[in-house]
């Protein structure tokens, strides 16, 4: 995860709350197209997070990647789960969520599986 200081002027305190974070944890209000998100970044228990919402959609594929764009470095491998049925939590409507382990490397297939490069 990036050094989040540099979002400083798009922080925001949480409700109830006048902490406003630190290097790699805190609120936001991220203005993309015309849209308001609020991000929330945190590196606790050995993860990175960093969870994406709006109050009218779901963030699009678009918008998460100008997410991690943002929130992450350009090499680092970020993950969107899709939990079992039996395990699934949604605590927000429209919130989607990005996760990178902190002391693992997320595995990848090879390369030819996802398409040819150019």
């Amino acid at each position: 995860m990036k050094d989040l200081n540099y979002l400083n002027s798009k922080r925001i305190p949480l409700v109830g709350n006048t902490w406003l974070g630190d290097e790699h944890n805190g609120a936001f209000k991220i203005y993309y197209k015309g849209i308001d998100y609020m991000v929330i970044a945190s590196n606790g228990l050995g993860w990175e997070h960093v969870s994406v919402s709006s109050k009218n959609r779901i963030p699009s594929w678009e918008v998460m990647c100008k997410i991690k764009e943002l929130f992450f470095e350009d090499e680092e491998v970020v993950i969107q789960y899709h939990p079992k049925k039996s395990e699934y939590i949604n605590n927000y409507k429209n919130c989607l969520h990005l996760w990178r382990p902190i002391e693992k490397e997320i595995p990848k297939p090879p390369s030819i599986l996802v398409g040819i490069r150019k």
